[in-house]
C-alpha cells in the first residue's frame, strides 16, 4: 500500500480546498427546511460552488468502477438512507434528519471533502441522540491522530462510543485518503483494534467519516447504483472532517466559520463551558 505524504505546498493546497468544501456547508445551514426539495439544496450548492466559490463538485458525473456516473453535485442522505443518498424533488418534513456531504476540487486540484448532520424542523429525541453519538465518535477519532498512532486505534475509539451508546457501526464504507485524488490510500475503517493497522506519519490526510446507524448495521442497496439504506430501516447519521497528520498530533483542514465546535466529550476539563 502506498500512502500519499503531502509537501507544505500540497498541505496548503489542502487547507484552502478544506475551507472551501465547509464554506458550502455554511451557506446551504439556512435554506434546510421543512418544505424545501433535496434537489433545490443540491442546485444551490452547485451554483454556490462553481459561481461564487470557482470550485468543481467532485461528486458530480464520478465514477469509481462498477458504478454509473453519479447524477448530482452533493449527497443527501435522509432518515434511514445511511450514505451517497441521491438529490430528488420529494420536499423535506418536519422531523426529517439529514446528512448533506460536500466534495470541491480547487482549481488547483485538491479535494475538500465533509459532511455535516441537519435537522429539518424539530427533531426527535432518537434521531437528535444519534446525531450527537455519532458527532462524539467522529471527534474521538480525530483526538486520536497522532504521529505513531495507528489507524487501528481510530476505529477502536469510535466502535467502543457507538456501542456503548446502543448504535451499530456500518463496516462496508469508511474515511479514505484524499489530495488531489478523490479517494486514495489509506481506508480508515470506523471499528477495529488498537495498534493495528497503518502507522500515521506527518503529511498523511484523511477523511474520518463514521456512519453510525440506530439500529442493526446491516445495508441495503438500492437499483440506482449508489443510494445505501439500513436494512431494518433505523435512522442513520454522519458526520465528517478531513484531517491533516501533523508533527504534534492532528489539524482539521474542514474547518470555517460555521463549523460546529468539537463536542466537550474531546475538550480538555478547563475548556469545557460551566
Amino acid at each position: 500500500m502506498s500512502i500519499s505524504i503531502k509537501t507544505p505546498e500540497e498541505i496548503e493546497g489542502m487547507r484552502i480546498a478544506g475551507r472551501l468544501g465547509a464554506e458550502v456547508l455554511d451557506y446551504i445551514t439556512p435554506f434546510v427546511k421543512p418544505g424545501v426539495t433535496t434537489a433545490e439544496l443540491d442546485r444551490l450548492c452547485h451554483e454556490y460552488m462553481v459561481n461564487v466559490q470557482g470550485t468543481t463538485p467532485a461528486p458530480l458525473n464520478y465514477q469509481p468502477p462498477g458504478y454509473p456516473p453519479y447524477p448530482k453535485s452533493v449527497c443527501t442522505s435522509l432518515n434511514d438512507v445511511i450514505c451517497h443518498g441521491i438529490p430528488n424533488d420529494k420536499p423535506l418534513k418536519d422531523g426529517d434528519v439529514m446528512n448533506i456531504d460536500v466534495t470541491v476540487i480547487t482549481k488547483d486540484g485538491f479535494h475538500g471533502d465533509n459532511s455535516r448532520m441537519f435537522f429539518i424542523g424539530k427533531p426527535s429525541i432518537m434521531a437528535k441522540r444519534l446525531a450527537e453519538v455519532t458527532y462524539e465518535c467522529m471527534w474521538l477519532g480525530i483526538s486520536k491522530v497522532k504521529p505513531g498512532a495507528y489507524l487501528g486505534d481510530i476505529g477502536h475509539v469510535i466502535q467502543q462510543h457507538a456501542e456503548k451508546n446502543g448504535y451499530s457501526v456500518v463496516r462496508e464504507f469508511c474515511g479514505h485518503g484524499i489530495g488531489r485524488v478523490f479517494h486514495e490510500e489509506p481506508q480508515v475503517l470506523h471499528y477495529g483494534k488498537p495498534g493495528t493497522l497503518e502507522k500515521l506519519e506527518p503529511g498523511m490526510i484523511f477523511t474520518i467519516e463514521p456512519m453510525i446507524n440506530a439500529g442493526r448495521r446491516e445495508i441495503k442497496a438500492l437499483p440506482d447504483g449508489w443510494t445505501i439504506k439500513t436494512k431494518d430501516r433505523s435512522l442513520s447519521a454522519q458526520w465528517e472532517h478531513m484531517i491533516l497528520v501533523t508533527e504534534t498530533g492532528y489539524e482539521v483542514l474542514t474547518m470555517s466559520e460555521g463549523t460546529p465546535p468539537p463536542p466537550a466529550i474531546v475538550l480538555p476539563a478547563a475548556a469545557v463551558p460551566a
